[in-house]
């Protein structure tokens, strides 16, 4: 009796865990991606933020809350949001990203420079699509819209 209801229990709260979550944006760190890629290939997308920039702020509070960008994101690529301002040490790709510091307080993670350095420049809001090889397919470093992220994830979907 006890049994069955723990199984009860656990299946509704499975379930309804499961519902909650179509509804969200899946976000991974890079290690996760790593993992995860070894057990189901996927592109990557990378959404490069900071706390102070106001564009990021509102790609989150927009774009990344459209039911269709969440969809196609959750189904067709692992999302990776990183803060480049972030100390922490990261393993990618079989390679270790750590931060730089630049100044007083101030500095820029590694993977940040190789990945959402455009012409020289590193901008935010900053996008990275990599395909499943982690080659470099999309970059851009300014605000996108829900139409327009769509529009971009939809052509590099149709490359694979």
């Amino acid at each position: 009796m006890i049994h069955s209801r723990l199984l009860i229990l656990f299946l509704l709260l499975f379930f309804k865990q499961g519902y909650a979550q179509s509804d969200s944006l899946h976000t991974f760190s890079f290690e996760n991606v790593d993992s995860l890629n070894a057990v189901k290939s996927k592109n990557v997308l990378v959404f490069f933020h900071t706390d102070w920039c106001k564009y990021c702020q509102l790609m989150n509070e927009t774009t990344f809350k459209d039911k269709a960008v969440i969809e196609l994101l959750n189904d067709n690529f692992y999302f990776v949001p990183f803060d480049p301002e972030s100390e922490t040490d990261i393993e990618f790709a079989g390679r270790k990203f750590k931060y730089i510091p630049n100044g007083k307080e101030t500095g820029m993670h590694e993977i940040a420079i190789a990945l959402a350095k455009i012409d020289g420049k590193i901008n935010y809001p900053s996008i990275c699509m990599l395909n499943q090889n982690y080659e470099i397919v999309f970059q851009y470093n300014q605000f996108l819209s829900a139409p327009d992220l769509i529009k971009v994830l939809g052509e590099v979907l149709a490359k694979k």
